[in-house]
C-alpha cells in the first residue's frame, strides 16, 4: 500500500495505490459503513462482494457499499496497480 495523501486517515476519505502480486490478495474486510472505489492503473483483479465476484482488468473501475465481507484478489500472472478510495478510512 503506498498512500498518495500522507496522513489522511484523520480526513473523510483515504485515497491509496494498492499493489497485488500474482496469486495475492487484499485483506479480507468485515461488513462497515461508508463506500469504496477503485480504478485499475494495470493488470486485473477480481473483486469479492459476500458471494460475488466481478472481473476488473486495466481501465475499469469499480463503486461499491461495504455492507458485505468483501476483498481485491489478483488471479492474473503480472502484478495488478489500483487506485482505491476508501470512505471512512480503514487502512
Amino acid at each position: 500500500i503506498t498512500w498518495i495523501i500522507p496522513n489522511c486517515q484523520k480526513n473523510d476519505m483515504e485515497p491509496i495505490i494498492m499493489e497485488i502480486e500474482p496469486g495475492g490478495r487484499s485483506m479480507l474486510e468485515d461488513p462497515h459503513s461508508g463506500e469504496e472505489f477503485g480504478y485499475v492503473l494495470s493488470g486485473s483483479i477480481t473483486v469479492h462482494l459476500g458471494s460475488s465476484k466481478y472481473k476488473a482488468k486495466k481501465g475499469d473501475s469499480f463503486y461499491y457499499s461495504p455492507d458485505t465481507v468483501h476483498y481485491l484478489e489478483n488471479r492474473g500472472k503480472v502484478p495488478a496497480r489500483i487506485l482505491w478510495v476508501v470512505t471512512p478510512p480503514t487502512f
